[in-house]
């Protein structure tokens, strides 16, 4: 039997990144050190990742037509990834980054998909999938393949960067919810200003998630387990780029489970993935400078 499919479905974007020696203030203007432009969103980058590692990956988004809905078509498919376009009209939208050299930290302005109007994913959408990653975008869709995932048989997982109206319903056909720092569910855990990671973790575990896990940069992640709580250490790393980390995080742990990873273990390996992604420029340096190191030829002539 073949390696089991990751299908990741949510945002696709299109990332302006320019690296800076530090973010510029209000009316003025810095020179950047270098511009890339090219194709962002996390779900797509988790995608890119799952690929990277070798796992048959599926991206379901919304790309649209047009010159930027061709640009992300052309570097996905250079990527490895097959994309179901649930959009017939738009273009992905645009974030600009500014990366600031020598902490590596990132500012983000971006739009998103919100209010866009997607088809229904096919029937198919699901064919072959170890592992399904939603990232709470384009959620009409997501929960439509989360709860056939969950009648499958095939592990969910979410990628929660933030709090997204209707994302109760999402939750309750998520297996494994892996969030930021910066999702804050509603309620009683909002209102009582910064939350710590236990009031977190069993908000969101009380909507359905069997492991919650929250992220904190270089910091140990906070894990909630079938009720027993618990955490993982993150490696020390010198950093150079946190863009697309945690994008990377989520990619690797769905491509770990999709091999059949025990959960704990599928997420230990995202960790570890992450870390290395930091040490590289962009979200997916670290794969390319992989493929570098294993494409040179042996040193020495003889």
């Amino acid at each position: 039997m073949g390696a089991r499919r990751v299908v990741c479905c949510g945002l696709t974007t299109i990332d302006v990144t320019q690296v800076v020696e530090r973010v510029p203030g209000p009316d003025e203007k810095v020179v950047a050190a270098s511009l890339a432009v090219e194709v962002g969103g996390p779900a797509a980058n988790a995608a890119r990742t799952a690929a990277a590692l070798g796992a048959p990956t599926t991206l379901v988004t919304a790309l649209g037509t047009g010159t930027l809905s061709d640009l992300a078509r052309a570097e996905l498919a250079a990527a490895g990834v097959t994309v179901l376009d649930l959009a017939d009209d738009g273009a992905p939208p645009l974030s600009t980054v500014l990366v600031t050299r020598g902490t590596g930290e990132r500012a983000v302005v971006s739009t998103n998909a919100v209010g866009r109007r997607v088809a229904a994913p096919p029937p198919d959408a699901l064919d072959g999938a170890g592992a399904l990653l939603v990232d709470g975008h384009l959620l009409a869709a997501q929960t439509a393949l989360a709860a056939a995932a969950r009648a499958r048989g095939t592990t969910v997982i979410l990628d929660g960067g933030s709090w997204k109206d209707g994302l109760e319903a999402l939750l309750a056909d998520v297996d494994l919810a892996v969030l930021s720092a910066d999702l804050v569910p509603p309620g009683p855990t909002r209102a009582a200003g910064t939350p710590d990671d236990d009031a977190v973790l069993g908000a969101v575990a009380r909507l359905g998630p069997a492991l919650v896990a929250r992220s904190h940069g270089g910091g140990p992640v906070a894990v909630l387990h079938d009720g027993v709580r618990t955490q993982l250490s993150v490696p020390a790393v010198e950093v150079v780029d946190t863009l697309g980390a945690g994008d990377v995080l989520h990619g690797a742990t769905a491509a770990a489970l999709a091999a059949g990873a025990p959960w704990l273990d599928a997420l230990a390996e995202g960790i570890e993935v992450a870390s290395r992604s930091v040490r590289h420029p962009g979200a997916l340096g670290w794969a390319a400078a992989g493929a570098r190191t294993r494409s040179a030829p042996p040193g020495g002539s003889g």
